[in-house]
């Protein structure tokens, strides 16, 4: 006589998952509907003290990553408005905060 056991037996909070071939588990339904989980998803994996933690995590592509980094940076704008001054004045003030900073110690 063979007994059938699911694949998950569920309790109050817990449930049991079995491994299956290629070191598959399934999450139960409630649990994939209350995280929004879907195929394709990615759940980081953790060792913790209590056995293994699950989390679910958001995985980006890099180059669409830097593409969205970019479109967000051409909104930017500085605040201080560009200085008029000239290239030389400007390099004249640099000068004299650096030797007013050395007069200082």
């Amino acid at each position: 006589m063979q007994i059938h056991q699911p694949d998950v037996l569920k309790g109050d909070k817990m449930a049991i998952l079995k491994v299956r071939r290629f070191s598959q588990i399934t999450l139960p339904s409630k649990i994939r509907r209350k995280f929004k989980l879907s195929e394709g998803d990615y759940l980081e994996v953790e060792e913790v003290k209590q056995g293994i933690l699950l989390k679910p995590v958001s995985v980006v592509e890099k180059e669409i990553a830097w593409e969205k980094v970019f479109k967000a940076m051409e909104g930017v704008k500085e605040k201080k408005k560009p200085s008029k001054k000239s290239l030389r004045a400007k390099e004249q003030e640099i000068a004299r905060l650096v030797k007013g900073s050395r007069k200082k110690k």
